[in-house]
């Protein structure tokens, strides 16, 4: 199937899905609390938390605390579930998203792990775990940032299928790279503030694709920023949240 065909499907499923706006409220819950605990077992998976899914539940759910597993990994999860929340808010408001939020974001996923750095550029320069990319000196984060802003709010953006934006809003900000650590939690999080904007429901890269999720990354940028092969990653994720949707409010129905 062509990336084309994979939108153009994408577009049916969220049409279908419109058809059951608005959700009944109770499955609203359930929606929520089912996705609240996947993105935030998978987003923390792919960057080495060692919780399993249904320990992050019970972290979720029961404010339990799971034995063997240290406190920066429950940290982790409690943190990225308070951003979902930030995100869903910012998704509802009418207003663009600037350095302020982007910060507060990353605020609310590192806080409880490192305060020092929650919400602060990074002061030094990296390199890509595992390659020979270097991500922009220090000293141009600023500079990078408020080009990313621009890019994320201008109306050339907008006019882009909705995951075509949400990939590109991932990729960029990775690529900038402008924190000591929680870049790809927040690109993710970004991710699926733009898909939420376009009324989609939340995207999820599993962590059973983590390789090809962080090859697509690589690629993209050895290959002079093509960013198909995560793209093609953001669909198949979009196209399987759809679906899920449609299923429970058909059978809710």
């Amino acid at each position: 199937m062509t990336m084309s065909e994979k939108l153009e499907q994408l577009d049916e499923l969220k049409i279908r899905l419109d058809s059951f706006r608005p959700f009944p409220p109770a499955v609203a819950v359930e929606l929520k609390k089912l996705y609240d605990v996947r993105f935030t077992y998978h987003s923390n998976a792919i960057e080495g938390n060692t919780l399993t899914q249904s320990e992050t539940e019970m972290v979720l759910e029961h404010g339990i605390t799971v034995g063997g597993k240290t406190l920066a990994e429950h940290l982790e999860v409690i943190g990225h579930k308070e951003a979902i929340d930030y995100v869903e808010e910012l998704a509802g408001e009418n207003m663009a998203i600037g350095e302020r939020e982007i910060k507060d974001l990353h605020s609310l996923i590192i806080r409880g792990i490192d305060r020092s750095e929650a919400g602060r550029y990074r002061t030094l320069d990296v390199r890509a775990a595992g390659t020979e990319h270097v991500y922009p000196p220090h000293f141009r984060l600023q500079e990078l940032m408020e080009s990313f802003v621009e890019w994320l709010n201008s109306s050339d953006v907008a006019k882009l299928h909705t995951v075509e934006r949400a990939t590109g809003a991932h990729y960029r900000f990775v690529s900038i790279h402008p924190f000591r650590d929680g870049n790809g939690r927040v690109g993710r999080l970004l991710m699926n503030l733009t898909l939420l904007r376009g009324g989609y429901p939340i995207a999820v890269i599993t962590n059973e694709r983590r390789k090809e999720y962080i090859d697509a990354l690589v690629y993209a940028q050895e290959h002079q920023d093509d960013t198909g092969r995560l793209l093609d990653l953001v669909a198949d994720a979009s196209r399987d949240s759809l679906i899920e949707y449609l299923r429970i409010l058909s059978t809710a129905e």
